[in-house]
């Protein structure tokens, strides 16, 4: 059986741990000087290399080469996860009482530390303070926060960074060459961006596509097998989304939002892409900015599509310049300091000298394409292309008035369907494509009212009603 690849290529010195430095120095120095801690604590993200450091941290104080298929009884490694209880810990602490086998010092890794109960981290507590001189501690935890103070204090904390996407895409391509693996540079760089810091992930992740390429009859690993592998939304795509947000075409965003749904693109992944992209790009984009505060939310939401279909949308809507009247409304009144027949003798004047405007000159207000309306070819267009829109349209009644035209959707729920911001820009559009422009949509949740005077009133009398017509047979 094939040993997986973030096992083979598992650093085996202080010098072979990739991007770590800050901490791999520190701890050559202290062992070339002999000044062994007697407790160290290891803290940072999944997959970065504690647990390796730890290894070969315990070697290198005894002196011994580091080989991580031999066993070595002065160097014992717990799972915390398994062995959490309190009768554990008092285990432990009648053994450490023994003298090393064959080493100079006897060293416990404790992996996932903070697992451990609070009675058993009480029991750990005196040991820890004040231990054997032939015995060192080598604490490991992703969760350092769940540590009791007292324990940390009694140890000497490292804390371990995420991996660089450089340093990951560089070590990844090492890795690559070494096995026979071809990868283009984008598909690298995918990867190191996906495993989030993580190198153990990072790796795997290579491993895996290896796999499928080995048996897939593929020759390269590319962004487009990775985007398929993972069901990621397309590169491309989450350009042309941002790019709608930006050009304030609606349409256009819930078009592409129909679309990654459809093809299943996780949400959660779809929002890290978007705030991943927006992220690169902020520097010479801030007013991507409240974009991103909004996205972070929608993970939070009952709803996440709806949500991000929100968030997205009030992005991609332009927002309306302030109201004259009301910004006139809100100004300080102007303090008059004129007579009123001063006033009345300068506005005399203003007409006799204003020059008259010819008729011809005026600008008269255009009407719109009334006469190219037809709702039922509306709503057979809707059929044909906008199924879910024909659902809600079909079983409304209308009015046109003017430049008005006003949809009686009979109940509350229709209403708020097509006021929804992803049906209301699909409903401009279907009428701008059947050649009708200008219109103003206004819904209501009531039937039309009647056309005959008395059926009106009675309707008003009996709160509401439907007209229909009765044929005689």
């Amino acid at each position: 059986m094939s040993k997986a690849l973030y096992r083979k290529y598992r650093s085996k010195s202080l010098d072979e741990v990739i991007g770590q430095k800050h901490i791999t120095d520190i701890l050559a120095r202290a062992i070339s000087q002999e000044r062994v801690s007697h407790a160290y604590l290891l803290t940072g993200p999944r997959g970065v290399g504690k647990t390796s450091v730890a290894r070969i941290l315990a070697y290198e104080i005894n002196g011994l080469p580091y080989d991580e298929n031999s066993i070595n009884l002065d160097i014992i490694e717990i799972d915390a996860a398994s062995n959490n209880g309190v009768e554990d810990v008092r285990d432990l602490r009648e053994k450490v009482q023994i003298a090393p086998v064959s080493a100079k010092k006897k060293i416990y890794i404790i992996d996932e530390v903070h697992m451990l109960s609070k009675a058993a981290f009480n029991a750990l507590l005196k040991t820890l303070e004040e231990p054997p001189e032939h015995v060192v501690f080598i604490l490991a935890t992703t969760n350092a926060e769940k540590l009791p103070a007292t324990i940390i204090s009694r140890t000497q904390q490292f804390g371990f960074r995420p991996i660089n996407i450089d340093d990951a895409v560089k070590h990844l391509a090492y890795i690559a060459k070494q096995e026979d693996i071809e990868i283009t540079e984008d598909a690298l760089k995918l990867i190191a961006q996906r495993s989030e810091g993580s190198f153990r992930d990072s790796i795997s992740l290579l491993d895996q596509l290896s796999s499928l390429i080995a048996t897939d009859d593929k020759t390269k690993i590319t962004t487009e097998l990775i985007e398929s592998v993972l069901g990621l939304a397309p590169s491309n795509m989450i350009d042309q989304i941002l790019e709608a947000v930006e050009t304030h075409n609606l349409a256009l965003v819930v078009e592409i939002l129909d679309r990654t749904f459809n093809e299943g693109v996780d949400n959660a992944i779809l929002v890290a892409q978007l705030t991943a992209n927006i992220r690169n790009q902020i520097a010479t984009k801030p007013q991507l900015l409240p974009l991103l505060d909004s996205l972070i939310d929608v993970s939070k939401s009952p709803q996440p599509q709806l949500k991000l279909l929100s968030v997205l949308g009030l992005a991609a809507t332009p927002r309306q310049a302030p109201n004259p009247k009301s910004v006139a409304l809100s100004a300080p009144a102007p303090e008059i300091k004129v007579s009123v027949a001063k006033l009345e003798k300068q506005i005399t004047q203003e007409k006799q000298t204003k020059p008259a405007i010819p008729d011809s000159k005026i600008k008269k207000s255009t009407k719109t394409d009334i006469d190219k309306f037809d709702w039922d070819k509306l709503v057979e267009y809707t059929r044909q292309n906008y199924i879910a829109l024909h659902s809600v349209l079909s079983k409304c009644k209308h009015q046109l008035n003017g430049t008005e035209l006003t949809i009686y959707t009979n109940n509350s729920f229709y209403k708020k369907k097509l006021d929804d911001t992803k049906y209301s820009p699909l409903l401009s559009k279907c009428l701008q494509d059947i050649g009708v422009h200008g219109l103003e949509i206004i819904t209501l949740p009531t039937a039309p009212p009647p056309k005959d005077s008395q059926a009106a009133a009675i309707a008003a009398i009996m709160g509401g009603g439907e007209e229909v017509s009765l044929e005689s047979a």
